[in-house]
């Protein structure tokens, strides 16, 4: 089985929990301060993980000098999901909620949206296989925890992918500027999937042309829009809200 790094001590410490057994082995600074590492390295320790005193430079250079807090854990790579899981996925919730991500190549806005879609309780993110940013350790590390419990569905062919969920009646609302009402108007009650577009661009045409509502959200000030893991967490939130009644 392949292996990947994961760093930082929120990560580490979300991989410890719900996965230990895909530990390989682990990485800590010689000149470790932070007494949040200490519950980790004595979990590590009791779960007989090998763990490594390393110097700053060398875990900078696991790390490709991203911000690592001085704990790297090296992890057999996770279950990997695509189109044919997500009937699956679906059939264990009585009302899903999904987020749909066209085209998000920035690691950071991935991973927020990850921590985003775990907070509000949705079942999945579904993302083409294709312009779309890896789940890296930059994924990981922002989403802390997220990235291994919420499946992160990468399909062929995105338009195909929600006419199947249509089929299974998901109702797909979709996010644009132009749309004519906007998010409080909507109905977000009953299976639903979210769509989100692009970090600067939206929706691909026929992503939108696909949706079955195309809602916006209220910009009140200058700013004419918002980052993409902002904006999905304010519609997956809203969604929430509508649930709950």
């Amino acid at each position: 089985m392949s292996n990947e790094i994961i760093y930082g001590i929120h990560a580490v410490k979300a991989a410890l929990i719900n996965k230990p057994e895909f530990f390989i082995e682990v990485y800590v600074s010689k000149d470790r301060e932070d007494e949040r590492l200490m519950p980790i390295l004595n979990e590590l320790a009791e779960l007989g993980i090998t763990t490594y005193e390393m110097g700053r430079k060398a875990l900078d250079h696991k790390a490709q000098c991203e911000s690592h807090q001085g704990l790297i854990a090296r992890v057999k790579v996770g279950r990997k999901y695509n189109e044919n899981d997500i009937n699956l996925i679906l059939g264990r919730q009585k009302n899903p909620l999904l987020l749909v991500l066209d085209g998000v190549t920035d690691p950071h806005n991935l991973g927020a949206c990850l921590r985003n879609a775990d907070a509000a309780g949705a079942c999945a993110i579904i993302v083409p296989k294709d312009r779309t940013a890896p789940l890296s350790a930059i994924v990981r590390k922002v989403a802390v925890g997220a990235a291994d419990v919420v499946p992160l569905v990468r399909v062929t062919n995105l338009v195909r992918t929600m006419r199947a969920l249509q089929e299974e009646g998901v109702w797909l609302v979709g996010t644009a500027g132009e749309a004519t009402h906007d998010i409080y108007q909507s109905k977000m009650a009953g299976p639903l999937a979210i769509v989100m577009g692009a970090e600067g661009h939206g929706m691909r045409r026929l992503t939108r042309e696909n949706c079955d509502e195309l809602i916006s959200i209220p910009m009140m000030g200058n700013v004419l829009s918002l980052n993409v893991s902002v904006a999905s967490g304010i519609c997956l939130f809203e969604a929430v809200r509508q649930r709950r009644g």
